[in-house]
């Protein structure tokens, strides 16, 4: 698949940036299109600055691609109960624009989801992409909204449309202060001298996965040619809170914790099947301390 022309919409986000440097190892052709250009810019991308809310822009960015990854949102996980309308008026819109925009194409899209929140709170773990998503935040539900409409596309004008929904990546380029990075924060605040921010009583499981290893099975997704539309892409693992603490402190003690009251945005476990994802991206996926330790000296770096 070497030579393919790669849009990644919200190329300068933490998944994009990673996700350009990985395709661009395998050789893909790969253009990134964001509101700014980056603050560090890999030579083998090719920038292109313009707003994707403007119909005219976006038309003419997505000319002559062969896969897009959609990347882009404006609202996070813990602002989204505040600024939804955000969410539905304008990510929501203007990405059914963009699957009309691609419906008399070739041109294949992959959605970045988010497998943290679209599925709300399950009996049933791990939770396999076929189990009644039930978000209980704006973020996830604008994320199955979308899902919803990409699907409804995909019948009715035979689009090649495809969903990622991604657990909760960490690794070098993520930024907490964005909204999301659990992982980022403690490593972040411990180095600074800061307190650890706990929402809840650090019981709340997650299913982390590290940034290259959720960039290679989006890799793979480019040449995927099944009957599958929807992947979770995770580890497969559950990890808590605490579990995360505790890993730091091994590598640095001077982990510091303040405990706070639980968030009503915030589901008390999740952890994703990704055996339908391995299928297509058979690989040995980075355990949770070698990852963390890893981003430990980036940031000590």
């Amino acid at each position: 698949m070497d030579g393919l022309n790669v849009l990644i919409i919200g190329g300068n986000g933490f998944i994009g940036s990673n996700l350009g440097r990985v395709l661009s190892d395998r050789g893909f052709k790969v253009t990134s299109f964001d509101i700014a250009l980056p603050q560090v810019a890999d030579p083998r991308v090719e920038y292109v600055m313009g707003d994707f809310f403007d119909d005219n822009v976006l038309a003419e960015a997505i000319k002559g691609c062969d896969v897009i990854y959609h990347a882009l949102s404006t609202i996070n996980p813990g602002n989204s109960n505040e600024k939804y309308m955000m969410g539905y008026g304008r990510d929501f819109i203007q990405t059914v624009k963009l699957f009309d925009m691609l419906k008399e194409t070739d041109t294949k899209l992959i959605f970045l989801s988010s497998g943290g929140t679209v599925y709300g709170n399950q009996e049933v773990q791990p939770i396999k992409e076929d189990a009644t998503a039930n978000p209980i935040n704006h973020y996830g539900n604008v994320k199955l909204c979308i899902e919803n409409t990409l699907k409804v596309f995909d019948i009715q004008a035979k689009s090649k449309m495809m969903i990622a929904r991604i657990s909760n990546p960490y690794g070098p380029g993520q930024d907490h202060k964005k909204g999301v990075g659990f992982i980022d924060a403690v490593i972040r605040r411990t180095l600074a001298g800061e307190p650890v921010e706990v929402w809840g009583d650090g019981e709340n499981i997650r299913d982390y996965i590290y940034i290259d290893d959720v960039c290679n099975m989006l890799g793979n997704l480019a040449s995927y040619e099944g009957t599958e539309n929807t992947f979770n892409l995770s580890s497969g693992e559950g990890t808590s809170m605490k579990k995360i603490l505790e890993i730091v402190k091994g590598i640095d003690d001077s982990v510091n914790v303040v405990y706070k009251p639980a968030r009503s945005v915030d589901v008390r476990k999740i952890i994703l099947d990704n055996s339908r994802i391995m299928s297509v991206c058979p690989m040995e996926l980075k355990g949770l301390e070698e990852g963390i330790k890893s981003v430990y000296d980036y940031l000590k770096g």
